[in-house]
């Protein structure tokens, strides 16, 4: 027979250990944890990413990350945070998302608190328009149930079927609450090449007249953007209520690449790769890279989106 004392202590000692087990600290750095109540980002980390690998966008940086910080810090948001991110393949915009999705949850894009949706992929037939945001309006309000500061990324808005988007309208809103969940920790980004060809004019007419594009700034844009994008048939946001009720809370335009920030990306590539940074490399790959307007030659066409595979036929260099 067991002594009344040995069985106490072995009950307690096996209570104290499922709740060292059970405890969130414990318990979260082995599994995936939604971030606690008023847990706030890191502004230093999210600048140093910011700074060391996008390249060629102040405005996008400048704005992101007072608008993330800005939001992060408020304990009482009125609404979820909504970026529109806008500029040509290859300039920075899914990049920037991946960083802040990070900088939300560690584990970025992997993890279950971070949902990517790609319209050509999750929403491809013109006809099933209805179903989609029903489904869409589902999937949102289960995920953030289940975790208020979940971040949803909507890419290609720009081949978004007119009105799919429309869905999430009520989640973006001034509410308190919608059927009981509150939608205000959420951050909502939405990726399109839509407005690109109205930011790389303005990038133009600026360096035409002789002024930085560091001189930018994002009032130069905004308004140009919100119109553009609310009046094109091709933006996914054609007419859309979530422009129309002003719940985008920035439109953030990427400016086009010249050949310095090409070469910024290639060296930015050799390093992660554990190369030492050639410059005659650099050049070559920049070099390699074609430009646009067709005279001046300015901008890279393709922005950084084709450094990784031009650097591959490098490698034996």
């Amino acid at each position: 027979a067991l002594e009344p004392l040995s069985v106490g202590l072995a009950i307690g000692v096996a209570s104290a250990l499922t709740g060292y087990l059970s405890h969130p600290r414990f318990y979260c750095s082995y599994v995936e944890c939604c971030p606690r109540a008023g847990q706030r980002l890191n502004a230093t980390a999210l600048k140093a990413q910011l700074d060391n690998r996008l390249f060629g966008q102040h405005l996008a940086k400048d704005v992101v990350l007072k608008a993330v910080l800005g939001f992060s810090n408020n304990p009482s948001p009125k609404k979820p945070l909504m970026l529109s991110l806008h500029g040509w393949a290859g300039t920075g915009k899914n990049f920037l998302s991946q960083i802040l999705a990070e900088q939300v949850h560690p584990a970025g894009l992997r993890s279950k608190f971070v949902h990517l949706f790609l319209a050509t992929l999750h929403f491809p037939h013109h006809d099933q328009v209805k179903l989609y945001k029903e489904q869409l309006q589902n999937w949102i309000r289960g995920n953030v149930s289940a975790c208020p500061s979940s971040v949803f990324i909507f890419d290609e808005m720009d081949k978004m079927h007119p009105g799919v988007i429309d869905a999430i309208k009520p989640f973006l809103d001034y509410y308190e609450e919608v059927d009981g969940v509150s939608y205000r920790k959420a951050i909502f980004i939405f990726l399109s090449n839509a407005g690109g060809d109205l930011i790389n004019k303005a990038a133009f007419d600026f360096w035409s007249s002789g002024k930085r594009r560091e001189d930018i700034q994002l009032k130069d844009l905004e308004p140009l953007l919100s119109v553009g994008v609310f009046n094109n048939k091709n933006s996914g946001l054609w007419h859309s209520s979530i422009i129309d009720r002003n719940l985008i809370d920035y439109f953030v335009p990427f400016l086009p690449l010249e050949q310095r920030h090409v070469k910024m990306c290639v060296r930015a590539e050799m390093t992660a790769r554990g190369y030492v940074v050639d410059e005659e490399i650099v050049q070559a790959v920049a070099d390699e890279m074609t430009y646009f307007p067709k005279e001046q030659k300015i901008y890279s066409d393709k922005g950084c989106k084709t450094v990784q595979a031009k650097l591959d036929i490098h490698e034996d260099l």
